[in-house]
């Protein structure tokens, strides 16, 4: 599924995406999701998405960097 868009939906929905696909799933070994966000919550890392500021795969290229 891809994340919403800014424009077609709400601050609610945006973090909704996040949290369900980007939750802790106990299993760091497999996962690797803390190394991708360095640490962080995707919720902080995506914090200006869900707000509405900058775009999901705006965000997404910069933590490729």
């Amino acid at each position: 599924m891809r994340p919403p868009e800014i424009n077609n939906s709400t601050k609610e929905e945006r973090a909704k995406y996040i949290s369900d696909n980007y939750y802790c799933r106990s299993n760091c070994e497999i996962c690797g999701q803390c190394s991708v966000f360095h640490g962080q919550s995707a919720e902080s890392v995506y914090a200006e998405y869900i707000a509405g500021l900058r775009s999901f795969e705006d965000i997404t290229k910069d933590l490729r960097r």
